[in-house]
């Protein structure tokens, strides 16, 4: 099986609230019997800073071409990016 990048914008009161909304969501969507690409994918993430106004698509795609050690797995963490007001920024490699 191969894998495909995601991105996805969750709210919460904090990131793990964000992160089992963005997964619950995406099961709903493309269903729960995996390598669906997406973050329903993923059952755990890594916080990761946001350089002061940096664009999250910009800044998470610059970490998956990089093939950062902390995203880089289909089977590892989805990376997340703090956004602020309890809006959080979810990305990284998924099965499919």
């Amino acid at each position: 099986m191969g894998a495909t990048t995601f991105s996805v914008t969750a709210t919460g009161r904090n990131a793990r609230e964000a992160f089992q909304a963005a997964r619950s969501e995406a099961e709903q969507a493309f269903g729960d019997e995996g390598y669906t690409g997406s973050i329903a994918e993923k059952d755990r993430y890594v916080m990761i800073p946001l350089p002061a106004g940096a664009d999250p698509l910009r800044e998470a795609n610059k970490l998956i071409e990089a093939n950062d050690a902390r995203i880089s797995d289909k089977w590892g963490p989805a990376g997340c990016f703090d956004l602020g007001n309890g809006r959080f920024y979810f990305f990284g490699w998924a099965s499919e």
